[in-house]
């Protein structure tokens, strides 16, 4: 991957493209580029949805190339939603093809002089940019088939539905799967009203004729590649507990420690977690059937395989296996147990391009400000659906839970830098709730995921109710974090790298075998923080300052059940988590 493409939507005659070699970003990919690049290019202070914002969709180092789990994709930008800087990460196949065709990053930049809506086609002869207005307020999944019909079966397609045309703060965008449905999300963040500011509606990449990326080492990238597949594979939440029952394995896990947050936020355990617990889901998949149902990956290469296929009670495809974050959001802390409605809502997030984590919370936070009663998925579903028809108060719930806490007076808004908080409650997992307070990103559990350590012992154990060592763990882990972002690594492949050294050293060996260079532990500890520090750097010419490294008061002053414990952790030892 040697160039970019930049697409300038503002152009007099319609969007324009030229493409450039990586210069001053060679060496980059993933989010170290997307952050790079928002770093030197972004006007800290613009307006989100403004001219001087830039989207950028970049894959990671090894993606294109035989990696396993190489096939993640970035997408950055100044978020609409926090204000500060944004990294958005999905899987799906277009991360794999844009590295096929030798692309490291698209940018979309400028402001259209139009309302038009653009779509762009790229393959091995070029780039294609179209004007298409049938495609206005259309849903990714009719989005996908449309460009199926112009473009034949063998295509990614990356898409915004009608939040992102909306311009609304909790709009995601799709990424295409294997079967070519768009299920894989950059969710976080807004990131899709950027690309519906910009006027793109899809981009189609088709990478036929182009061969898989070729190894500077090629027999020492097959055997560090075989090394780490084994590694993957002998570690029992890789290779055993997520393929059986996917992310949402953690639904009981979770809920056994008492870190499961309940109407929204209210407790910290759920009485219908069995309901839609990750084995009741596998169990309800595979009674079922239909291809894909309980095991499936979200991009070739995978060789985890924690996602699945979900199909309705008449068999007919509904969504992808809905994740645990999505069945949390949608269902423990809305107070639903019902594990099809929960699906119905995670089609219609990804139908309308919303982000499942904010907008479940949104929900929950509009149902404690009386919009509707805890436990009624109908209630649940038409507030979604009031999002896609643009209505009054679907701009509400789409411009995410900070906002709507407002309109709808509620105390109780689980967000940091206007972000929703994930599935994990701070007070009965203090880690994560350190990761929370102080990542660039806002309250998100991915940037840092302490959860492995507090609760499954990954790495070794910390305590999840004890403030100490939680601070140290947390910043560790954003550090790893931010460098595994960055090759188009999946970020599962944590548990392995943390428990066994050779796995980890193998991942290594992939990296060097690939690009043909040295790097050491010690360097992608030094990317990582090269990384934060340039997120840092944005994030503070924004205007942020350590009294947004916090979270929301009653995590400090509210006793969460069953431990009746708060937030111990200080405001100074948060001050000292990026203090390299």
């Amino acid at each position: 991957m040697d160039k970019i493409l930049r697409i300038n939507v503002g152009a007099d005659g319609g969007p324009e493209f030229k493409t450039e070699p990586l210069g001053d970003y060679a060496g980059l990919g993933g989010r170290g580029l997307t952050s790079a690049i928002v770093s030197k290019e972004v006007p800290p202070t613009c307006h989100p949805l403004g001219e001087d914002n830039k989207l950028i969709i970049a894959p990671g180092l090894l993606s294109g190339s035989a990696a396993a789990m190489s096939g993640r994709i970035s997408v950055g930008c100044k978020s609409p939603l926090t204000g500060g800087i944004k990294e958005a990460n999905a899987g799906g196949q277009p991360s794999q093809m844009l590295g096929r065709l030798g692309y490291a990053a698209i940018v979309l930049e400028g402001k259209p002089k139009a309302k038009s809506l653009y779509k762009v086609f790229i393959n091995k002869d070029g780039v294609k940019i179209s004007e298409d207005n049938s495609m206005c307020m259309m849903g990714n999944y009719d989005v996908v088939d449309k460009m199926k019909a112009e473009y034949g079966e063998k295509i990614g397609v990356i898409s915004i539905g009608p939040a992102g045309e909306q311009k609304l703060a909790g709009a995601s965008i799709a990424f295409s799967d294997m079967e070519l449905r768009p299920t894989r999300h950059a969710g976080r963040g807004g990131v899709g009203a950027v690309m519906g500011s910009k006027g793109i509606k899809a981009i189609v990449v088709d990478d036929a004729g182009c061969s898989v990326r070729s190894p500077a080492n090629p027999d020492a990238f097959k055997a560090a590649n075989k090394e780490f597949v084994a590694g993957l594979r002998k570690h029992p939440v890789s290779g055993e507990g997520m393929p059986a029952y996917g992310t949402n394995v953690l639904t009981n896990v979770i809920n056994e420690a008492g870190a499961y947050p309940t109407k929204n936020f209210q407790w910290g355990q759920f009485d219908g977690c069995e309901k839609i617990s990750g084995e009741t889901q596998a169990e309800t998949e595979n009674a079922r059937g239909g291809e894909g149902s309980a095991t499936h990956g979200c991009h070739r290469g995978c060789v985890i395989r924690c996602s699945g296929t979900f199909y309705d009670k008449d068999g007919k495809y509904l969504t992808k296996q809905v994740e645990y974050e999505t069945v949390w959001a949608h269902g423990g802390n809305c107070g639903i147990d019902d594990l099809d409605a929960i699906a119905q809502l995670d089609r219609l997030d990804d139908d309308f391009g919303l982000d499942t984590i904010e907008m479940g919370a949104t929900i929950a936070v509009a149902m404690e400000g009386g919009v509707a009663e805890f436990g009624d998925a109908e209630a649940a579903i038409k507030l979604v659906k009031e999002v896609g028809a643009g209505t009054p108060m679907g701009k509400i719930l789409g411009s995410g839970a900070a906002v709507a806490g407002k309109v709808f007076g509620v105390e109780r808004v689980p967000v940091v830098k206007g972000q929703a908080m994930p599935a994990y409650d701070p007070r009965g997992i203090m880690g994560i709730g350190v990761t929370y307070a102080t990542t660039t990103m806002g309250a998100d559990h991915t940037a840092g995921y302490a959860v492995g350590s507090n609760i499954m012992g990954t790495g070794g154990k910390t305590d999840p109710l004890s403030p100490e060592g939680q601070a140290e763990l947390s910043k560790n882990l954003q550090i790893a974090t931010a460098a595994i972002d960055s090759t188009g690594m999946c970020l599962f492949i944590a548990f392995p790298l943390l428990d066994q050294p050779e796995t980890f050293q193998a991942l290594i060996d992939v990296i060097n075998g690939f690009t043909g260079a040295s790097l050491t532990a010690d360097d992608v500890t030094e990317l990582g923080k090269s990384i934060l520090k340039n997120e840092r750097e944005f994030n503070a010419a924004a205007g942020f300052t350590k009294k947004d490294d916090r979270l929301p008061d009653y995590f400090k002053k509210e006793p969460l059940g069953p431990h009746n414990i708060t937030f111990q952790v200080s405001d100074e030892e948060l001050d000292q988590v990026h203090n390299y």
